[in-house]
């Protein structure tokens, strides 16, 4: 398997509703990263692209094979992935494991969404198909609701009362908005950069224990990113940052996972992956971009990923030891809470982010001093899909 490397990296900004097609944000997205990794469509050799609800969202189908044509890859293979919220992870990973074969030497990838264009109760509705359908959805179960009752067994299982657990998630929200504020890219760009705890526990309550502020948004948007083999890289770039290892993993239905739970599994399997595949162990990871639609997500994800121990991730947060220049530096863009979530284009994005934090050219006040190695996580439905990858500078 050969080494391989993003060359190139894009993203259009996350929002509210935009008037652009899902087409033409990826679009937009590609042309950066294409133009980031001194690569023209005519190296390209195949297209990844992860997506889940333009159907419902624009009536369009098929936007793969569009995107292609529209910048300019003409008749190479188009693949689109739906894997809920790990879209474009997995289309990252593909990619990646397409190259290191030797079948392509140039691969773009990546996601989009135009979920805020839904509207609120036709996304709440769509998210809620990455849940069992015949059984769960039925029973009223949408996202917010799964995520609460995973925060209520969080607390008893680690014996912690729920308002001190409520507190521990504030100060998720509170770090999450106070880099999102300052992330240009981001949704809550100059928003919401003063949330205080006190704050995220008086907003409303959207299904308890989590309030408003627990809770990320619907988002527009895409993001790309260029994969090459180390020997292609290393004459487009003077700093390749080399996808080191990857994993991915699967479950079924809540029910299925009820035995282990609150931890997800699939995560578990997947991060060990990823970990054995680099050579690394968690204490190697100098930032992460995570999975934290909720504020119970980041606090599951980071001990399962093994960063921290279980059941004391919401103290590590509490004491600065997820902030940038702490011990792991955890969504310094923001995350999905404060960044955004189009879902096809989440895991996309936090490719783009990692890499532009190991380049050393993230936004200054979000720079993570002396990044080498980060690593991303992103998991679809209620424990489905996991995917995490662990990104190194190359130089």
């Amino acid at each position: 398997m050969r080494k391989v490397a993003v060359v190139g990296v894009g993203e259009t900004k996350f929002s509210g509703p935009q008037t652009k097609t899902g087409v033409e944000l990826f679009a937009e997205a590609a042309t950066d990263a294409m133009k980031d990794g001194n690569v023209k469509a005519k190296d390209v050799q195949a297209l990844f692209v992860g997506n889940c609800l333009s159907d419902f969202a624009e009536g369009q189908g098929m936007v793969q094979a569009f995107a292609a044509e529209n910048i300019g890859c003409f008749n190479v293979p188009a693949n689109r992935y739906e894997g809920a919220c790990a879209s474009g992870s997995m289309a990252v990973r593909d990619a990646m494991m397409w190259v290191a074969s030797g079948a392509y030497d140039i691969v773009l990838a990546g996601g989009v969404e135009r979920a805020a264009t839904l509207g609120t109760p036709l996304a709440t509705r769509t998210f809620a198909m990455f849940s069992d359908a015949r059984y769960e959805f039925p029973a009223g179960i949408t996202f917010p609701g799964v995520f609460a009752m995973l925060a209520h067994l969080y607390a008893a299982t680690y014996k912690i009362p729920i308002d001190k657990l409520r507190e521990q998630m504030a100060a998720v929200s509170v770090q999450s908005c106070k880099y999102g504020a300052q992330n240009p890219k981001g949704q809550f760009f100059g928003k919401y950069g003063d949330l205080t705890v006190e704050k995220v526990l008086s907003s409303f309550m959207v299904a308890s224990p989590l309030t408003l502020h627990d809770c990320c948004p619907f988002s527009d948007g895409a993001a790309a990113v260029v994969l090459a083999s180390e020997d292609v890289a290393k004459k487009l770039t003077k700093k390749p940052v080399y996808i080191l290892g990857a994993g991915q993993a699967s479950s079924g239905p809540l029910i299925s996972q009820y035995d282990h739970l609150p931890k997800i599994y699939a995560r578990e399997l997947a991060s060990k992956q990823a970990y054995k595949q680099s050579g690394l162990s968690p204490k190697d990871i100098n930032l992460v971009e995570l999975h934290d639609c909720f504020s119970i997500a980041s606090l599951i994800a980071s001990e399962s990923m093994g960063l921290f121990d279980y059941g004391k991730s919401g103290a590590a947060w509490q004491k600065g030891e997820a902030a940038i220049g702490g011990r792991v530096a955890i969504n310094p863009s923001g995350g999905l809470k404060s960044k955004g979530h189009p879902i096809g284009a989440t895991g996309a994005g936090q490719v783009y982010e990692v890499t532009k934090q190991l380049r050393g050219e993230a936004i200054p006040a979000l720079q993570v001093p002396n990044a080498k190695t980060g690593m991303t996580d992103t998991l679809g439905g209620d424990g489905g899909t996991v995917v995490n990858m662990i990104l190194q500078r190359g130089w």
